[in-house]
């Protein structure tokens, strides 16, 4: 079959590399793609959100899937427009994607429907927003309501903060027309896992877990990023915390978008916080997590076309996935600076190793070719991947492989997945 992947990023990356094992994968298209997703696809120049040139051309190649990897081109109805043309789309469509593009529709169905999730409003007036936080406990959470690149949310520790955040959220604007409205969340603690689920309308599979690190610098500080590094399994998501998960949380969520005319086929990825008084949602997104995909798809056994097929076909429930009994790490490779300002355009050395090695993965983010030259291109360059018997062998390998690939102004982190010392 010939398959299209919509997206340039870590996430597609990882998408392209298993579809590409699926002996049912004849020819793969990828739009935008990168230089590393060049490997396993064409990559064709056009942009996520170009709707109607995506449909031409997957009507003129004869695409038989569509799979769009990135949160905007969903959230702004591409798989829509997509089938409304009859070419078989994986993702869900925009009435079922407001699952992510609405921080406050979601709080809303999570509170309709008694899916544990923190005490919040929802706000559209700054000013009332303002009122509320006078009386606020802290800290407390700012959250932008739509789109931000996993960026928009302000944990502030006063009220001075708090209007500041506000400030910055509804006024200036600085996660453009996401800020149009704001949810204020009471502040958890507790650990964070990131669990990811396939979902057909209405049976719902859960993927292996995964943590992911979202600060810039190392032991969590700095600024907020689209994520530095991630790991699975999580070793504080347990049998209990599962069970929990499946009664309260996963299939309910299915079951609440079914009941209002939205039934979800896609990806859901669940944002948990184990909290004292047990799992909550932080977050849902409507696709996969990046880079959690760059760890959880290299250890999924099933072949990704028949899953993906079993979700728009509405039989997910006959699927039995599987996933392999070790574990893995990612590194992100990124641009000094990032996330506020960096250079590109910087040779990539280094790359050709991956090859030579079983177990080992470089997940393209941010590159593009410059001539035969493969060149830095975002904050966010490469995401190393490595598998071990267990997550103390694959931090041990992922970290030894970032040795193999040097650009300019090379950062990491050098403290992804060291929690694991501590479960």
């Amino acid at each position: 079959m010939n398959v299209l992947i919509v997206g340039s990023g870590g996430r597609e990356h990882a998408i392209a590399a298993s579809v590409a094992k699926s002996p049912r994968a004849d020819k793969i298209f990828c739009a935008p793609g990168n230089a590393g997703i060049a490997e396993h696809a064409q990559c064709v120049p056009i942009g996520a959100m170009e709707f109607d040139k995506l449909r031409d051309f997957a009507k003129e190649n004869a695409i038989d899937l569509c799979i769009v990897g990135m949160d905007d081109p969903l959230v702004g109805g591409l798989v829509d427009v997509l089938e409304e043309a009859g070419i078989r789309t994986f993702g869900p469509k925009k009435n079922a994607a407001i699952l992510e593009g609405s921080k406050a529709f979601s709080k809303d169905l999570m509170k309709k429907y008694n899916i544990p999730t923190a005490a919040y409003e929802n706000f559209t007036d700054p000013k009332a927003a303002v009122a509320y936080l006078e009386t606020a406990k802290f800290p407390i959470v700012l959250k932008a309501d739509g789109l931000a690149l996993g960026k928009g949310v302000l944990i502030c520790k006063d009220l001075e903060e708090a209007k500041a955040g506000v400030k910055e959220i509804m006024l200036d604007k600085k996660f453009g027309t996401a800020g149009n409205e704001m949810v204020i969340e009471e502040f958890m603690t507790g650990r964070e896992v990131s669990v990811l689920s396939f979902v057909d309308g209405k049976t719902i599979k859960t993927m292996t877990s995964a943590q992911d690190h979202k600060r810039a610098g190392d032991g969590d500080t700095g600024l907020n990023t689209g994520g530095m590094g991630t790991f699975s399994p999580s070793p504080f998501y347990t049998k209990e915390v599962e069970e929990f998960c499946e009664k309260y949380v996963y299939q309910a969520t299915v079951d609440a978008m079914a009941a209002e005319g939205r039934p979800f086929k896609g990806v859901i990825f669940f944002g948990l916080m184990l909290t004292e008084d047990g799992p909550k949602v932080l977050e849902y997104n409507a696709r996969f997590g990046d880079p959690e995909a760059q760890v959880v798809l290299p250890r999924m056994k099933n072949d990704i076309l028949e899953v993906m097929e079993a979700c728009i076909d509405g039989t997910l429930d006959q699927v039995d996935l599987q996933f392999e009994d070790n574990a893995a790490v990612c590194v992100v490779l990124a641009s000094e600076g990032y996330p506020v300002s960096y250079e590109k355009g910087f040779p990539i050395t280094g790359l050709e190793e991956f090859k030579k090695h079983e177990g080992y993965y470089c997940f393209h983010a941010g590159t593009k070719f410059n001539g035969d030259q493969i060149v830095t291109n975002g904050g966010r360059v490469l995401g190393v991947t490595a598998k071990g018997k267990d997550l103390k062998e694959a931090r041990a390998n992922a970290y030894a492989a970032t040795e193999w690939v040097n650009f300019k102004n090379k950062y990491m982190r050098h403290d992804i997945g060291k929690a694991i010392d501590e479960a």
